[in-house]
């Protein structure tokens, strides 16, 4: 059973504006030192990081990919993932938590009115963390006056519970796909907090429920109309990001849990060149995603979704292996239950389900054949 979680008021001050890209890396860096002293016991007991995402949005750091027409910083997309990959490396729920954030801004960016995107892009720079996520079937978008009446909820999704927005995408009759932007303020919004997974125990996984809810009509956006959109290409690219940041976390145990052992430098060697491919394949995306966000026509774009994806999947795969890696070379000194090493493994192994690799795999062919064709 779920827990009806009341609003968490931030009763923030003003965030910080983040004025250059060295100024973004080393504040990750420096929150990420902050992060990661109490990780295993956030994770062992679940307590979720409120303080650690305020301390996050006050430094400006949720805001860095706002574009600069809305007085954003609008860093590259290889060091907004390199970002998410250090905040990932010191907590991967507080890391996984910034790929959806992310991800909805660069959807706000590119689907929403004017109006909408000077908003809401107003209340990023102030410090307001958003979520996505997908109504169920049954979930009513019902005409009312100049706005409309929602009613129904959604699918559980990751960094609902710290978000002050939620974009829940639905279908409109008679088949119109949009994104709603949801304030959690409103009354008429509640949130259940009924994660109950292995790993990601604190990334605020939650289902909304909205109870009759008034939209404003300028509160809704269209869907993005192509396959390939540079929303979605983002969501790969720092999906691949969490992964890269887990697969750091469990290096890092790993070389100090091995401490005397005798270890082939081969077997070593094999996995740290595996996170530097990884680390390599993210930014070779991040440059096309570039590309494609300053020039979106379909064929840019198609190339960054098929990087995008080539670095999520390799993300997955590297995490596991050096999840698993951490035990098979470090042996019982990684096994003590106080020292929670097998979370890196659980996050991996959590945060890799959503990742539908099946589906990438297929598109990754189609796209090459007809690539080959022309």
């Amino acid at each position: 059973m779920g827990t009806i979680s009341q609003f968490h008021d931030p009763l923030r001050p003003p965030a910080h504006r983040i004025e250059s890209e060295e100024e973004a890396l080393s504040t990750a860096r420096s929150l990420a030192a902050t992060f990661r002293h109490q990780a295993s016991e956030r994770d062992i007991n679940r307590i979720l990081p409120f303080a650690e995402l305020d301390a996050l949005s006050l430094s400006g750091l949720t805001a860095i990919a706002v574009p600069p027409e809305h007085e954003g910083l609008d860093v590259p997309n290889a060091l907004l993932a390199e970002i998410v990959a250090i905040i990932a490396e010191a907590d991967a729920s507080i890391g996984e938590t910034l790929e959806y954030h992310f991800s909805v801004l660069e959807t706000l960016r590119t689907q929403a009115a004017e109006n909408l995107k000077a908003s809401l892009f107003a209340h990023v720079l102030l410090g307001d963390r958003f979520a996505g996520t997908t109504a169920v079937d049954g979930t009513q978008l019902s005409a009312e006056g100049p706005g409309y009446r929602l009613s129904g909820r959604t699918r559980q999704a990751p960094g609902i519970l710290y978000a002050d927005w939620i974009a829940a995408a639905l279908t409109l009759p008679p088949g119109r796909p949009v994104t709603i932007y949801l304030s959690r303020g409103d009354e008429d919004v509640q949130v259940v907090d009924d994660w109950d997974g292995f790993g990601q125990r604190t990334n605020g996984s939650a289902t909304t429920i909205a109870g009759a809810v008034h939209i404003n009509a300028d509160a809704i956006a269209p869907a993005p109309s192509s396959g390939y959109s540079t929303g979605v290409s983002l969501g790969l690219l720092l999906k691949a990001a969490v992964s890269l940041g887990i697969a750091r976390a469990a290096w890092a145990e790993l070389m100090t849990a091995i401490g005397d052992r005798t270890v082939t430098p081969a077997r070593l060697g094999e996995h740290a060149v595996g996170i530097e491919i990884t680390a390599a394949a993210l930014e070779r995306a991040g440059r096309k995603l570039d590309i494609a966000q300053v020039n979106p026509v379909e064929a840019a774009m198609a190339d960054a979704y098929f990087s995008a994806s080539a670095a999520a999947i390799t993300a997955e795969e590297t995490a596991l292996r050096t999840a698993n890696a951490l035990f098979e070379l470090a042996g019982e000194a990684a096994a003590g239950i106080g020292l929670n090493l097998d979370r890196h493994w659980r996050n991996a192994r959590i945060h890799g389900l959503s990742l539908p690799r099946d589906r990438l795999l297929h598109r990754a062919g189609d796209y090459l054949s007809s690539k080959a064709a022309t």
